[in-house]
């Protein structure tokens, strides 16, 4: 049986929109490239859908800090951000007398989603600093893989744990003290000790937000750098020190203990990123 041109076109089509021949999902294209962008630094977007082009790389060994999960090829970031935890270990040093810190996942070369782990990170201004102080050697490629972090949480997630100390909360503190810091996520059981522990200047205490997980890290989060004009800024955090009724909510029984199931959200697609974000992905 012949077809009509016009049938044809139709058929090509469908064919062309099946799942057959759509695109993978944008994590999978992000997750797949292993150098960043040759591109001026640039913020494309959100820090939960967005990009990174010009990544600048946080060397693996500093003067006081080591980067953890080498393997995942996550330690990219806007240039503000490398230059700001750089000089942030130093400043974690004297306030937790620590060697110095251990740096998780900042983001992946071109930024955006990740395969595992992440909602955001997208835009090289996300990291996650180990709540485990760094060791007073040089650890090798095997153990910077394998290496646990200390859970900071009690089993039951009301409160912290026996590795919990005055040196986490001088570090929390001194991370959310800092003018080009946004936001700082940890466990809900963790900002409940901050708010404890908290004397005299409770101010910073705002900045720091209950998130679900982030048992043995904190997330920090940066301001969008001055002069990029296609990063989209988070909305300002609420007034208050956050240690009120908001965060008594995170301790009942439908977030501790909440039903299973739920279908889970659709992977981004490419489409759903700035435009921008194909050109970085394209980029040389």
């Amino acid at each position: 049986m012949r077809l009509s041109p016009l049938t044809a076109s139709a058929l090509l089509l469908l064919l062309a929109l099946s799942p057959a021949h759509a695109e993978p999902p944008a994590k999978e294209l992000f997750g797949a490239v292993k150098e960043p962008a040759e591109l001026p630094p640039r913020v494309h977007g959100f820090y939960a859908k967005g990009c990174l082009a010009g990544a600048d790389p946080l060397p693996a060994d500093g003067p006081a800090w080591q980067v953890m999960r080498p393997s995942r090829n996550r330690a990219w970031g806007h240039p503000a951000m490398i230059a700001f935890l750089e000089k942030f270990a130093h400043t974690a040093q004297r306030a937790t007398g620590w060697p110095g810190l251990l740096f998780g996942d900042i983001a992946q070369p071109r930024g955006g989603p990740m395969k595992t782990g992440h909602a955001s990170h997208q835009i090289g201004l996300d990291a996650d600093v180990w709540l485990t102080p760094m060791p007073n050697r040089t650890l090798s490629a095997q153990e910077r893989e394998d290496m646990a972090a200390a859970d900071m949480v009690r089993d039951d997630k009301l409160d912290v744990s026996q590795n919990w100390s005055k040196a986490q909360f001088a570090l929390v503190k001194a991370a959310a003290s800092q003018p080009q810091v946004e936001r700082i996520f940890v466990n809900a059981a963790i900002k409940k000790a901050l708010c404890r522990e908290a004397n005299g200047d409770r101010s910073w205490l705002n900045r720091v937000r209950p998130m679900y997980g982030h048992n043995w890290h904190m997330h920090i989060r940066i301001a969008c750098p001055a002069g990029e004009t296609e990063c989209q800024p988070q909305d300002p955090v609420p007034p208050g020190d956050g240690c009120g009724k908001e965060l008594d909510w995170w301790f009942t029984d439908a977030v501790l203990h909440p039903r299973p199931g739920g279908k889970p959200k659709p992977p981004l697609q490419m489409s759903a990123l700035p435009a921008a974000c194909r050109a970085v992905l394209n980029a040389p």
